[in-house]
């Protein structure tokens, strides 16, 4: 049974082994104290925290989110620590909520590994507290037990800390914000929400339901052994238990239509004040807030005791794009948790062998004879053996995600496959927006020829950063300086070729700032074929004209939109998606332009205009700190491979690489010239 426990509460815990899971209205960050007989913590390094996630027997999330698990071996404390302690807060930052009361009540469930809940505790009466002590583990004659506090902090993680005995509790306060916000701007975008119990859907699938009902779903095909420990992995952003059961996120600032529904794009074609004229809306149009069905079985059956066939497009969704795209999103998040339990497992058996060789070392009986060695030899060959296993279960769930990618790839519409698919080779422009977009490939090195597709959201909630800094990487300063620059803007002349071919003729737009004219060469595909809206603005007049003309559309569309009043745009105004591409951010930009691109960055997305820099971010040092909201702000890619993108369950660095054009294909060229055809005969 259960133990739902009130304020105060305690309750036994039958098992040294647990998972805390935490689930929130809004993300929040998740840490642990350990304090001593007395309750006295030691010091920052007895704290569990975004920037510091493991200490011996536990381990936290490494991200805000509002769902997390965090991993607790209280066989594994030290013996000094009786009590850890379970703290929440709100992360800080714009548009952050800023206390508890505004948010639902968290909810805390300690379970054994095998999801069975032990004991929960939900937060109720929290008002102004940014932070709050949600539980403690304590232990009394022997035995340990959970106890629901539910302090709450009104001046937040600092003084939550202090009251723990920390005094360098606002430092480290501020250090633990810093780790999450720079976790949150190296992290891809969050998964959809899940299906309604929070797994995705897998085979086998049951009979169809209707549209109005919850999807059947099954467990996902990755696990760990029960012998081994759990691996920390963190849910996805979203949490059933708190979330709508829609498969398909919510869309960036949506206007409200007619209806009180999102709109559906750009009203009577972008045409103002048109027959069926309203708010212009840049939310997917066909972003569906209901349930999907599940998936139609179409796995042949399995030989027994054999995992079932993989199938493209095998998740939830109302087609077989949002299918696709859900299956992915499934396929990178079980490679992040079976890695996950992988490391976990490693660790584990390398810290049990060191203690195991630490007491044989303290005995003075291992002196005798060959005592010792055999100790030594024995906590080894365990330590090898646990590792084997772990290695043995990766690599089965390996070979099944690698079997499923395989039948994936070559099913993926073009806006989903890299450029060396031969389904672009049949590409035609849509007559729809599709899903997403792929930027390219991620993978891990425990298998590096596993690619993840990285793919977002369109329209494109956050802009991009291609990183032509030779510090970034080992690669990157291998690459030099020149070569590195002209890698960056073919990889952002690649991005911008897709963004125009995943939309309707005319309903995206590309617009180019080369203020010293040095992107002459990569930019060629697009300039020569026609799509751009206009040459590649160069010198400060350039720079300027662009940025004013943008800056006003975004000004003109939120006012048009606050105000319900989509029909007094300017008739010349093109109400479709537009994008800037930047070369070389800061050369060529003054205080001004610099505050307007600073500006579009942070309201553009609503407002349909989005940004893709080419820079590298030594060259800005000069203005300081000003710039680092605009970095933060968008997403950092960079044109040769590099490990610095997370994924939003377990943080993992995961290796990206661009996707590229291959040698010697005319691809790009040919789909360009079908994007420029269609925009001349099909334009607005």
């Amino acid at each position: 049974m259960t133990a739902e426990l009130v304020r105060g509460q305690n309750h036994a815990l039958p098992q040294t082994r647990l998972e805390i899971r935490v689930t929130a209205g809004s993300p929040v960050v998740a840490g642990a104290t350990l304090a001593d007989e007395g309750g006295t913590v030691h010091g920052a390094e007895w704290v569990a925290h975004p920037g510091a996630p493991r200490l011996p027997g536990l381990e936290v999330p490494r991200q805000a989110a509002a769902g997390h698990r965090l991993a607790v071996d209280l066989g594994a404390l030290p013996e000094a620590v009786h009590r850890v302690t379970v703290l929440l807060a709100l992360p800080t930052g714009p548009g952050r909520p800023v206390r508890f009361g505004a948010v639902a009540a968290p909810f805390v469930a300690v379970t054994g590994l095998d999801g069975t809940e032990i004991a929960t505790f939900t937060l109720t009466g929290l008002d102004s507290e940014s932070a709050v002590t949600a539980l403690e583990l304590y232990r009394r004659q022997g035995a340990w037990k959970v106890r629901a506090v539910g302090q709450g902090y009104a001046a937040g993680l600092a003084e939550m800390l202090a009251d723990q005995g920390l005094t360098e509790a606002a430092e480290l306060a501020a250090s633990i914000q810093e780790a999450v916000a720079s976790g949150l701007t190296r992290s891809v975008a969050p998964p959809p929400p899940r299906t309604p119990d929070g797994e995705r859907a897998r085979r086998p699938a049951p009979p169809a339901a209707p549209p109005s009902g919850p999807a059947a779903t099954t467990p996902p095909a990755v696990a760990s052994p029960a012998t081994m420990p759990p691996a920390v992995t963190p849910p996805a952003v979203t949490s059933p238990a708190t979330t709508p059961p829609a498969m398909t996120p919510p869309a960036v600032t949506p206007a409200p239509g007619p209806s009180g529904e999102a709109g559906g794009g750009v009203p009577d074609a972008g045409v103002p004040g048109g027959p069926s004229a309203g708010p212009i809306s840049y939310a997917h149009p066909r972003r569906q807030t209901s349930t999907p069905p599940p998936p139609p079985s179409t796995a042949p059956p399995a030989a027994p005791g054999q995992p079932a066939r993989p199938v493209a497009g095998d998740a939830t969704g109302w087609s077989m794009d949002e299918r696709l795209y859900n299956q992915i999103w499934g396929m990178f998040e079980d490679l992040a948790r079976a890695v996950a339990a992988y490391r976990s497992a490693v660790d584990f058996a390398e810290s049990r062998m060191d203690q195991e060789l630490e007491r044989t070392l303290s005995d003075p009986r291992s002196r005798i004879g060959g005592t010792g060695d055999l100790a030594r030899a024995a906590a080894r060959a365990k330590c090898e053996e646990l590792t084997a296993r772990a290695r043995e279960a990766l690599d089965r769930d390996l070979a099944q995600l690698a079997a499923e990618s395989g039948v994936v790839e070559p099913a993926l519409p073009a806006p989903y496959a890299g450029w060396d698919n031969p389904v672009w080779h049949g590409y035609r422009v849509p007559m729809e927006i599709p899903m997403a977009l792929r930027l390219g490939d991620l993978h891990l090195p425990e298998r590096a020829d596993l690619r993840i597709p990285l793919l977002v959201r369109l329209p494109l909630e956050r802009g991009i950063w291609i990183d032509s800094g030779r510090t970034a990487s080992e690669a990157a300063a291998a690459a030099g300086g020149d070569r590195l620059r002209t890698l960056a803007m073919e990889t952002a002349v690649a991005l911008a070729a897709r963004l125009l071919a995943a939309y309707p003729a005319g309903e995206f737009s590309v617009h180019v700032i080369d203020p010293a004219g040095s992107a002459a060469g990569p930019l060629a595909p697009l300039t020569a074929s026609g799509v751009l809206s206009s040459p590649p603005a160069t010198g400060p007049a350039g720079v300027s004209a662009v940025l004013a003309h943008l800056t006003r559309r975004v000004d003109l569309v939120q006012m048009a939109v606050r105000a319900g009043a989509a029909d007094s745009l300017p008739p010349d105004l093109d109400t479709g998606e537009q994008l800037l591409v930047v070369n070389d951010f800061p050369h060529g930009f003054d205080d001004r332009a610099v505050t307007q691109l600073r500006y579009l960055a942070d309201e553009g997305p609503s407002a349909g205009v989005h940004l893709m820099m080419v820079a590298d971010r030594e060259d800005a040092r000069a203005y300081g700190p000003l710039l680092d909201p605009l970095w933060r702000s968008l997403l950092r890619v960079t044109p040769v491979a590099d490990d610095h993108l997370a994924d939003p369950w377990v943080g993992h660095a995961w290796t990206y690489e661009p996707s590229r054009i291959p040698p010697g294909s005319r691809v790009l060229e040919q789909v360009l010239a079908l994007v420029a055809a269609a925009r001349r005969t099909g334009h607005r």
